[in-house]
């Protein structure tokens, strides 16, 4: 999957890439040039005092820095841009896949995981592509070319090549043959910590009002706790790593200035060809040195990578059509036929056999116990989820068929979670009709029962709205959510269990005002509170999933044993003390 990712995402920069690997290749040949240029300074130069001759390859030593700085400036330059590059393009993927997700998809991985693998995991993968443009390249140029130099300068001492490079390879080998299942449960456990942390966010209120702050402590030092432990022991293995290294690094040097003296001392070798020879042997190792540390990048890449994977290759249960319908006759007529709906897995249906149609000008009610399935069948018809059998029709036309920017132009949705974003008033009823006015806004929220306290607020429409709406009442942020469909002026309005915040007097003068702007629309209300849907056109009652009930509020009361059992319950709590 990594190879897979690398390759997808990184073409658009060949020749970035290209710059990279030609700067790379001409600075490891400058750096691999000086070692013999000194070399020949010390035999040519100082033994024999020729002065002239140290300036003359001093100034062409001098040269070939200058051009081995520039050259990795240059490919520093280049292996940024294009990492930056890449992190950004492979982050746009992950989001626009998760935001073409239906709940299901959600759900199945989870909003801490998803947050992790857009962050976190790219940011490995990035990291990868980042030191891969500045370490991977040089390594086996360096490598290669080193060998060559060194026996180029003195083959006696070849045999010391055979024994440290292979010695700290395996070494590395081991450690690292560790470190690449620990890092695959490090991610996991950051999935972890993020989800409980994210929990304890988001539920501050109910923790403290249920006095679980200690509790939900021993909870995330747990998790923080696993992660720890994974953690140290991948730093265990890392400290070790570079000991062993420098190990072999300084016992290599010892051999050779031990060995190469002797020769020396034979007249088998020039002092400027041991010095030679020793610095090539420490840029072998240096390169070895920089291969390990890319393969300890790699695993934990390629876990990341298999995870990013994972997003991207999950296709969404709701797909656009290819060549979705974009004329509608009708206007806000809705028909479900024979809907069933099930999670995958489940062994019974959430949904079975629903049948019911909704018109033009009249309110349609859904009520029900809890888990009767309103939400869900509610959901179905935006497209959060699809119907597993049946079919669902909005204006004569099955929305599985419709192109999705028709459909959720003519639907104007209110959640069960009232969800504001951080931003402002304004901001947050523009979501509804990005070009409304200032005017358009005040009377949406005037319908909404809300400009009294948005009026109220510091800035008025441009008051700040903090993420989640957490500034403002439950109450507050269902009649801002209220407003920004009232905006949309769509030809189906979908309140799901929208006025269970407000009080009685506040949900009358609410659905009065209502009555107004949704007249010739069609208009569907799932609610626990009967008063708020006894003048409904038509109540649906669901139970287990089914239908076992339709009809006006009278009609139900004489029919049907479910309804008349809700309503029961409601006057016992109104006159309980």
């Amino acid at each position: 999957m990594l190879l897979r990712l690398l390759t997808a995402h990184l073409r658009p920069y060949t020749r970035s890439i290209a710059a990279v690997i030609g700067l790379q290749l001409l600075a490891t040949i400058a750096s691999l040039f000086l070692p013999s240029l000194n070399a020949d300074i010390i035999d040519s130069g100082v033994v024999l005092g020729d002065s002239d001759y140290i300036t003359r390859t001093g100034a062409v030593m001098l040269s070939v820095s200058l051009l081995q700085v520039m050259s990795s400036i240059g490919a520093v330059y280049f292996a940024a841009r294009t990492a930056m590059s890449f992190g950004r393009d492979l982050r746009s993927a992950v989001f626009r896949q998760v935001a073409a997700f239906s709940s299901r998809e959600v759900a199945l991985f989870g909003a801490p995981s998803l947050i992790t693998r857009t962050t976190n995991d790219v940011q490995q993968v990035q990291m990868l592509v980042l030191t891969g443009g500045t370490m991977m390249l040089m390594s086996p140029i360096m490598m290669v070319g080193g060998v060559v130099m060194a026996l180029r300068e003195d083959a006696g001492l070849s045999w010391l090549l055979l024994v440290a490079v292979p010695l700290l390879g395996a070494a590395v080998g081991l450690i690292i043959s560790q470190m690449i299942p620990a890092y695959r449960v490090m991610q996991r456990r950051i999935d972890e910590v993020n989800r409980v942390l994210r929990e304890q966010a988001t539920g501050i209120r109910v923790l403290r009002a249920f006095v679980r702050e200690r509790f939900e402590a021993e909870r995330f030092g747990e998790a923080n706790r696993e992660l720890t432990e994974v953690s140290l022991g991948v730093g265990r293995w890392m400290a070790a790593m570079f000991p062993i290294i420098l190990l072999v690094l300084n016992a290599s040097s010892v051999a050779v200035l031990w060995f190469g003296g002797h020769r020396v001392e034979a007249g088998l070798m020039q002092i400027g060809s041991l010095t030679a020879f020793l610095t090539y042997l420490i840029q072998i190792l240096m390169s070895v040195m920089m291969a390990s540390f890319m393969m300890v990048m790699i695993p934990r890449a390629s876990a990341s990578a298999d995870r990013i994977g994972e997003v991207l290759g999950t296709a969404s249960s709701v797909r656009a059509p290819e060549r979705g319908v974009t004329t509608l006759d009708q206007r806000g007529q809705l028909e479900v036929r024979d809907v069933s709906f099930s999670y995958p897995g489940a062994s019974h249906p959430v949904l079975s056999a629903i049948r019911f149609a909704a018109r033009p000008g009249e309110t349609t009610a859904i009520v029900g116990s809890t888990g009767a399935g309103k939400t869900t069948l509610l959901n179905l018809i935006p497209r959060l989820i699809d119907v597993t059998e049946g079919s669902l029709l909005v204006d004569g036309v099955d929305v599985r068929e419709l192109d999705p920017d028709i459909l959720w132009s003519r639907i104007g949705l209110v959640p069960q979670n009232p969800l504001l974003f951080s931003g402002t008033v304004a901001s947050n009823l523009r979501y509804g009709d990005p070009d409304a006015t200032e005017e358009e806004m005040w009377a949406a929220l005037e319908i909404a029962q809300a400009r009294d306290f948005v009026e109220a607020m510091p800035g008025g429409l441009e008051a700040p709205i903090s993420q989640g709406g957490t500034n403002v009442s439950g109450g507050q942020r269902q009649r801002l959510a209220i407003a920004r469909a009232l905006i949309r002026r769509p030809e189906l309005f979908l309140f799901d269990d929208s006025f269970s915040a407000l009080d009685l007097a506040t949900d009358a003068r609410l659905r009065r005002a209502l009555r107004q702007v949704t007249a010739e629309a069609t208009v569907i209300i799932v609610a626990q509170r009967i008063s708020t849907i006894t003048d409904a056109a038509q109540i649906i009652v669901l139970e287990d999933g089914g239908v076992v009930g339709i009809g006006d509020h009278e009609a139900l009361l004489a029919s049907c044993p479910t309804y008349r059992e809700i309503v029961a319950s409601q006057l016992k709590a109104e006159v309980a003390p």
